[in-house]
């Protein structure tokens, strides 16, 4: 799928963004992150695959506008920032709900739900194990956790985790490597990008184990500018007609999506 980017004019004139203005500018602007989240969204601009890319350009062509993609932001807290400035429309890039978020952005209604969940480099984790058991540990968390800057797990970890030690990483393959070389204890995402993890390179459980939390869900939506309430509306109903309104689990989208690739 390719799309247009951004042009000066939008990047520096804030949107209004309600579906009357999206329609009269003849553009659905969409930020999304400049890194690939898979099955979610990834490739280049020219060549954008996923279930987010698909999402877009199927709610600008049900719009009858263009897509434009806007993906200058390194993170997803920074993509949330483009439609807060006015210099984007939605925000489609598996955006977590969270109520920090909430405060400054409105939420579509989901169209995933994902538990949390760990990696946790063995011997580090026997260590701070004590002999105590592991679900003690996990619940009772202590050690050094890694998550992704700008990401919502940043902030899970902090509400979640009072008593860790957070460390933040640019990115999730950094993050890996900590795990892996035992510079972090573990590292806190969701389910679905762990059971990707293992999928992909099966020999890190050598190393490393991982813990789903069940009770702690992800809730995965489409971000839209706060005041845009047809928008909002439009989206929703969008959702419900193309049959998304049913939230998918990290196993039916492995199933569907990573077990192809």
């Amino acid at each position: 799928m390719a799309a247009t980017q951004p042009d000066e004019s939008l990047a520096t004139t804030p949107l209004v963004g309600d579906v009357e203005e999206i329609l009269a500018r003849k553009s659905l602007v969409v930020a999304m992150p400049g890194f690939a989240s898979p099955p979610f969204f990834g490739g280049s601009s020219d060549t954008l695959q996923g279930i987010d890319a698909d999402t877009s350009q199927q709610l600008a062509d049900a719009l009858g506008v263009k897509l434009v993609l806007d993906r200058s932001s390194p993170t997803f807290d920074g993509a949330v920032a483009l439609i807060e400035q006015g210099r984007a429309d939605i925000v489609v890039a598996k955006l977590s709900r969270t109520l920090s978020r909430a405060r400054n952005i409105s939420y579509s209604r989901p169209y995933a739900q994902l538990s949390h969940a760990l990696i946790i480099n063995r011997v580090r984790f026997a260590i701070l194990a004590n002999g105590r058991q592991p679900e003690e540990v996990v619940r009772a968390f202590d050690g050094e956790l890694g998550v992704i800057a700008g990401s919502s797990f940043e902030y899970y970890a902090r509400n979640n985790f009072t008593k860790a030690k957070v460390r933040t990483f640019l990115t999730w393959q950094e993050l890996v490597a900590a795990v892996r070389e035992g510079h972090v204890d573990a590292a806190y995402r969701d389910d679905l990008e762990i059971k990707r993890l293992l999928h992909e390179d099966p020999s890190l459980t050598i190393v490393a184990r991982s813990v789903t939390l069940t009770d702690l869900t992800d809730t995965i939506a489409i971000g839209v500018r706060r005041g845009s309430p047809h928008l909002l509306e439009f989206v929703n109903l969008f959702l419900e007609l193309s049959g998304r309104d049913k939230p998918m689990t990290a196993d039916e989208l492995v199933n569907r999506y990573l077990r192809k690739a």
